[in-house]
């Protein structure tokens, strides 16, 4: 607990687990207890089979100012790093469908930590900001391997060089947002793509997702090698008899349970 509140909320609804930051008199910035309990907080979800997707967002108006550089600095750079790192590698490895609902600003840290997750969808108030050069810092929270990924390394170079604010269409165009829905529709968008998502095989949602993130740093058969194994993980589950039998009957929505056949 940081400030009297605690920093992170968590709360489950069905398979679709909710991760709030909830600093909001520092619009959501997390200092390094913060970080480690955000951390601690995608690790478990990740080992939670009860939870098939998570929803991140931001208490009341923001999303995450970034790292809150206020407050005593009583230990190395090089540790406080660490522990950022760490929340970084847990966030982006998070093995299941990470949906950020972003209403309101996402900068620093805080931008990267939404362009972390799978989907992001925002509001027309969303705000975002690769703003590390007004502090005098150069980028951190994975964003020097994700930007160029995500827009090219020119526009990369723009974002981290020319460190501007940008809205949420201009984001959209660039590629950062998924959506952008009106404020009034957020929640309800999310709360169906969440429920969209949580209905499909889990294992066989996170081998596609693992496939795709490390495949831009493989050759062709590298990744056809990975697809081939990842098809037999999925092969000893029970999902793939159940989506044949759905096809075969015309089952709308077949429910799949993520166990494996093969004990």
């Amino acid at each position: 607990m940081t400030d009297g509140v605690e920093p992170i909320l968590l709360s489950q609804e069905g398979a679709i687990a909710r991760v709030t930051l909830n600093r909001p008199s520092r619009r959501n910035a997390l200092d390094p207890a913060a970080w480690q309990l955000l951390r601690e907080t995608f690790e478990k979800l990740a080992a939670d089979r009860t939870v098939r997707v998570v929803v991140l967002t931001g208490a009341e108006g923001s999303f995450c100012a970034g790292s809150d550089l206020g407050g005593p600095k009583d230990d190395h750079p090089l540790e406080r790093m660490r522990r950022l790192n760490n929340a970084a590698v847990a966030v982006h490895e998070f093995p299941k469908p990470l949906i950020a609902r972003v209403d309101g600003p996402a900068v620093g840290a805080g931008a990267n930590l939404a362009l972390a997750s799978d989907f992001v969808v925002a509001s027309p108030a969303a705000r975002f900001g690769e703003i590390f050069a007004r502090r005098g810092l150069s980028v951190d929270f994975g964003g020097s391997w994700l930007l160029p990924r995500l827009v090219g390394l020119q526009q990369a170079k723009r974002l981290l060089m020319l460190p501007d604010v940008i809205d949420a269409e201009e984001a959209r165009e660039l590629g950062l947002v998924t959506w952008l829905k009106p404020a009034a529709e957020l929640d309800e968008f999310v709360t169906e793509l969440a429920g969209r998502l949580a209905a499909l095989p889990p294992v066989a949602v996170a081998q596609s997702k693992a496939l795709l993130n490390q495949g831009a740093d493989q050759t062709l058969r590298q990744a056809l090698d990975n697809e081939a194994r990842a098809q037999a993980v999925n092969l000893a589950t029970e999902d793939v008899p159940i989506a044949y039998r759905a096809f075969l009957d015309k089952v709308a929505e077949p429910q799949y349970t993520g166990r494996w056949a093969v004990r």
